[in-house]
């Protein structure tokens, strides 16, 4: 999942909203540096994480995507289902997608101080970039997919993506309509443990 589907999946509480954009950030052991609530946002957003790499319907979905793309399916299906979600942000939810985003921006500065370097830089993007509103655009995937191939140090996957991408698009929506319900219900039971 990406920022989209995390956010959402922490929603409404603050801390575990900061720690689903820290958790792509924060690596190794969760210490005493991060506040409580922080620090459980960050485990939430890697247990959804592992729950995602690991579930049956994501690995068949992985294997059917074109060779060349199927050891790189993991990042493109984050980047797809945050698409989804957002084209079918009605289903899931009874606030306004725009309004969701706005406040999720506005948690995210409140908590600012408590952001890594790298962290804040991203949470600067997503404000300029307005990046939550424009999931829904399809080219918004394509571009953050071949942004993402311009750090890869051998070759970028992603130069001809939408040519190879589009063959997998409504199976891809189709299984994030069955995966994702999975998803909520999965996150719910981790908050109430």
């Amino acid at each position: 999942m990406n920022f989209l589907a995390h956010f959402h999946q922490a929603w409404p509480e603050q801390g575990l909203l900061v720690g689903a954009l820290e958790g792509d950030y924060y690596k190794g052991v969760i210490g005493t540096e991060l506040p409580h609530d922080i620090a459980t946002g960050v485990r939430l957003h890697r247990a959804i994480d592992a729950y995602t790499d690991s579930h049956p319907e994501l690995a068949e979905l992985r294997a059917r995507f074109p060779a060349g793309l199927r050891r790189y399916a993991g990042i493109l299906l984050d980047l797809s289902f945050d698409h989804y979600l957002s084209k079918h942000w009605q289903h899931f939810s009874d606030d306004s997608l725009n309004e969701f985003n706005h406040q999720v921006l506005h948690v995210l500065e409140a908590h600012r101080e408590h952001l890594g370097p790298n962290t804040r830089i991203m949470l600067e993007r997503m404000q300029e970039y307005d990046i939550l509103n424009r999931y829904h655009d399809w080219g918004m995937v394509i571009g953050a997919a071949e942004r993402i191939g311009n750090r890869f140090s051998r070759h970028n996957p992603f130069l001809n993506l939408s040519e190879e991408l589009e063959p997998m698009r409504a199976l891809m929506e189709e299984c994030f309509f069955s995966f994702y319900p999975q998803l909520q219900q999965f996150s719910q039971d981790w908050r109430q443990a």
